[in-house]
């Protein structure tokens, strides 16, 4: 079956427009149940002057609602390429969505309220330090004078910490012995059709009904002109971005850090500077009042001669 590359944006935002296929994508990964959700695309256009291309993002949140009625805001970025500049989008962007206030609709009407986050990273490259292809990091409350886990939770922490879940994509390998192997499957990056990394051939025997139907969305996706025009001018702002802008901007960080540094060393010169004017004002100073002493010292004598030659 052919289907289109669900790493690309703008294949991903057909799958989240499916509320079905949401909210079983985010089922399966977290291992929460959900009784409702809602995903929200915030989409962003990076611009350059400098080799005139445009960069299409899509940045994905969804408004869960466990079945034990606690509502969160779900982060999901998808991350193509590992890039230096990268790591400081996702941390300004996660400190954007911590100031942000939610709105939530309860029994009582509309609610503003800091939900707590949880982030799905979909990276296209290895970590490497880590060899599985999904990692949850996981929070736990404990008692540091007994050493013992608190399984309470607090409006307080919740909102100021979050669960985070990493899949590493090029670590993703062919085993569908469970429900988590299968959906991961769909992302595995292998049996391309052509030179491009648009389509493949997706050879697994999936029997679960969902899953099924992502498959028919990216099958669509890969095969309609239309929506693969789409891709293809994503994959080209990309191909273009990373071979010019995104060098660039690694040269800028270097050069910016070099800068840094150099400033850094002046303004230690300075204050060595400073210091040493300093040091030889205070000795000028301790000169100045051992003359003036002396002086004192010459006119005292002086005086005390005048007074023995009239005696």
């Amino acid at each position: 079956m052919l289907i289109a590359n669900p790493i690309y944006d703008v294949v991903f935002k057909k799958l989240m427009e499916d509320t079905k296929i949401a909210k079983f994508f985010i089922e399966t990964l977290t291992g929460e149940t959900l009784s409702d959700i809602e995903v929200k695309p915030q989409e962003y256009t990076y611009n350059s002057e400098l080799y005139g291309i445009m960069v299409y993002r899509l940045d994905f949140i969804a408004t869960i609602k466990t079945d034990t009625n606690e509502y969160k805001k779900v982060l999901i970025e998808i991350q193509k390429a590992k890039n230096p500049v990268d790591l400081m989008r996702f941390r300004n962007y996660l400190a954007e969505q911590y100031k942000k206030e939610d709105e939530i609709i309860t029994e009582s009407g509309k609610e503003k309220i800091a939900l707590p986050i949880v982030t799905i990273y979909l990276l296209g490259f290895k970590l490497n330090e880590i060899n599985s292809p999904i990692i949850k990091v996981n929070r736990q409350y404990i008692d540091l004078i007994d050493n013992s886990v608190i399984y309470e939770k607090c409006e307080f922490v919740e909102s100021l910490t979050h669960d985070s879940f990493i899949v590493q994509i090029p670590r993703i390998q062919t085993k569908l012995q469970t429900k988590l192997e299968e959906l991961l499957s769909i992302f595995e990056q292998t049996n391309f059709i052509g030179n491009g990394e648009i389509v493949k051939d997706y050879k697994h025997h999936i029997n679960n009904k969902t899953i099924k139907n992502m498959l028919n969305v990216l099958h669509f996706a890969g095969t309609d002109p239309a929506e693969r025009l789409e891709l293809e001018k994503e994959q080209e702002a990309i191909r273009v971005y990373e071979l010019g802008y995104a060098p660039l901007k690694k040269e800028i960080l270097i050069k910016n850090k070099i800068i840094n540094e150099i400033s850094r060393e002046l303004v230690e010169k300075e204050i060595k500077i400073e210091e040493k004017d300093k040091t030889i004002e205070e000795k000028e100073n301790e000169l100045l009042e051992k003359d003036r002493l002396l002086q004192e010292a010459l006119k005292m004598f002086e005086e005390l001669k005048l007074q023995l030659k009239d005696k």
